[in-house]
């Protein structure tokens, strides 16, 4: 899938989810409908690029760990980090979203990339995976 938005600003390192969703918060997105981004970063989590993967309706949209991973190859990514928005603004991760997380991480194991973190997030606030113990 070809990037939508490109980020034009020295993006820096990733030291928690803090950073990762001030990055976010930078970005223009449609929050009536779900949009599930990928963050590729370097082997000193030092952000390399990131894609808007899928783009979906108002409840979900469907992810393709394949797209995701061709992307991290091809831009050589150490680690990555998964992001969506709920449109309700619920951060509780659902059902289908452990479900594509574990996906997402069994296949990183596999390719030797690391899925350093997921993260769902609204306008006001983010849900961290890591943070709560679950990745």
């Amino acid at each position: 899938m070809k990037q939508i938005l490109i980020l034009k600003e020295n993006v820096g390192v990733v030291k928690n989810s803090n950073d990762l969703y001030s990055k976010i918060k930078t970005l223009k997105l449609d929050y009536q409908n779900e949009n599930f981004l990928v963050f590729y970063l370097n082997c000193k989590n030092k952000f390399i690029g990131f894609d808007i993967v899928s783009k979906g309706i108002i409840d979900s949209c469907i992810i393709s760990p394949s797209v995701i991973f061709r992307n991290a190859i091809k831009k050589n990514a150490f680690r990555i980090i998964t992001a969506h928005n709920h449109p309700s603004e619920d951060l509780t991760p659902s059902y289908e979203d452990i479900g594509i997380n574990n996906k997402i991480k069994e296949c990183g194991e596999l390719l030797q990339i690391e899925l350093l973190d997921s993260v769902i997030f609204n306008k006001k606030e983010f849900y961290s995976i890591k943070d709560r113990g679950d990745l």
